[in-house]
């Protein structure tokens, strides 16, 4: 029974680890893709961000130069408002890295034109991955192009200074211009670096959360399968189980029909025996045919006492709990071999042990019904023709199996009886036997998880032999 229910307990537990390790990656997996998402969308926002920055630092030069051989102060308000796009990026960059407000952070982005929507992924991806190497040499563009703006803006002042203050010449012109372009040559390049770097990051991340994805799905399929490998086996098994139980329920109510309609005739027998007898003996004056009647009503009863003796064996060793406990041989054969004293003739016989083994481990109850039915048989069928009559029982070691011997010269078995002995109900003399006791025997050495077996001669004797384990176990 503690095999069973710790066989049960470990697949229960099983089972339980199974449904938390699918729970445990089936979460992983959501927190895993809502972070992929979160990134992507990020990543997204930045590069889109960059290309707002790029286009309007292009536009701004464009417009700048335009002012530069127009003096039309309208360029110049244009060139002025395509410039807030990159220095608010700028503004929100070092916001970042000095841990400014959110407010503030934010407002810069916004000048930035980078959509409402995108502002908290925006800053959630450089905080979080400013230490990434892709991310902070992203950062390092993004610094450095703000260097380069920043030249550019103080560029626009000077122009515009000069343009307020007197007109410019050609060569002034000329030089401003290729100061101009080299500044835009260096912002392409580190706007291509940037947008580059982020990219080249985004694929490693994007390709790391797949390979996390890919792992995470393989253990829940591995899991599921198993999970499913383990339910399938387990209804096999309880099919099985039932199938068995099925079988041992049609054989069991086999052997009630026939228990039911063999006890009642056998616990009937004695009892209209008895009023037979009863019946005779009242018409009878002869005091020794009164006696020949009340021993054969005492015969009748002794049948009666060991049919209901066996009816009770039989009872205790298919309702009892199992007991495992020690159990001194010597001890229990000496209690067996007193309880038979009383049978007819059981004085005539000579009963010897010889126990090399004197101690086991097992069920003291269903031990003593083996002893019991198998020491009684040998009185009951011993031989009255035979001067010297014996029992011998014996008791040794068989690695780790205890074997006992129960021999006897008695009248034997017949060859065409041995394979039925042990059916319940079968007797070779109805008048020694109910029929139950090696039934009952062969139950609870099965039940001790043993053997029996019997070896007999007519005229010779008989000689049962049992194997049990040393040490049950439940």
């Amino acid at each position: 029974m503690e095999k069973c229910t710790t066989k049960y307990k470990f697949r229960v537990s099983n089972v339980f680890i199974l449904l938390f390790v699918i729970v445990l990656s089936c979460a992983s997996l959501i927190v895993l893709n809502g972070y992929t998402i979160k990134i992507l969308s990020a990543s997204r926002a930045y590069v889109n961000g960059e290309s707002h920055y790029s286009k309007a630092q292009k536009d701004a030069v464009r417009h700048l130069i335009t002012y530069l051989y127009t003096h039309n102060k309208k360029h110049w308000e244009l060139y002025n408002q395509e410039m807030r796009v990159p220095q608010g990026d700028g503004m929100a960059r070092i916001g970042l890295e000095t841990e400014l407000p959110t407010t503030t952070i934010k407002r810069g982005f916004i000048e930035g034109r980078n959509s409402h929507k995108d502002l908290d992924d925006i800053i959630w991806l450089f905080k979080t991955f400013y230490y990434v190497p892709f991310m902070n040499k992203a950062i390092k563009e993004w610094e450095q192009g703000d260097r380069l703006i920043n030249e550019l803006s103080s560029i626009g002042n000077k122009v515009n200074q000069k343009i307020t203050e007197y007109d410019l010449n050609a060569a002034d012109r000329q030089g401003i211009l290729l100061e101009i372009s080299d500044i835009s040559d260096k912002l392409t390049v580190n706007e291509r670096n940037f947008s580059n770097t982020l990219g080249e990051g985004t694929h490693i991340i994007k390709d790391y959360l797949i390979y996390t994805n890919i792992f995470f799905i393989l253990i829940i399929i591995s899991t599921v399968s198993i999970y499913y490998h383990i339910m399938v086996r387990r209804i096999m098994e309880s099919n099985r189980e039932i199938e068995i139980n099925n079988q041992n329920l049609i054989i069991v109510n086999k052997e009630l029909d026939k228990f039911v309609y063999s006890a009642s005739h056998d616990l009937r027998s004695p009892i209209t025996s008895l009023k037979g007898l009863v019946e005779i003996a009242k018409d009878e004056n002869n005091l020794d045919e009164i006696r020949k009647y009340l021993d054969l009503m005492n015969q009748s009863l002794t049948r009666q006492d060991q049919f209901i003796s066996d009816i009770i064996d039989y009872s205790r060793n298919k309702r009892m709990e199992f007991k495992n406990e020690k159990v001194n041989l010597n001890d229990t054969i000496d209690e067996v071999i007193s309880q038979h004293r009383h049978i007819k003739d059981a004085n005539e016989i000579q009963i010897h042990k010889d126990l090399a083994v004197k101690q086991v481990q097992s069920d003291p109850l269903r031990l003593k019904i083996i002893l019991n039915n198998l020491v009684s048989n040998a009185i009951k069928y011993s031989d009255k023709n035979k001067s010297s009559k014996f029992i011998q029982i014996k008791a040794s070691r068989l690695n780790k199996l205890l074997k006992i011997e129960i021999q006897d010269n008695g009248i034997g078995i017949k060859d065409e009886f041995i394979d039925k002995i042990f059916d319940m109900f079968f007797v070779t003399n109805t008048n020694l036997g109910s029929g139950l006791g090696l039934y009952i025997t062969k139950e609870a050495v099965e039940n001790l998880n043993g053997t029996i077996d019997v070896n007999s001669k007519i005229d010779i004797g008989t000689t049962f032999t049992v194997t049990i384990p040393l040490h049950y176990e439940m």
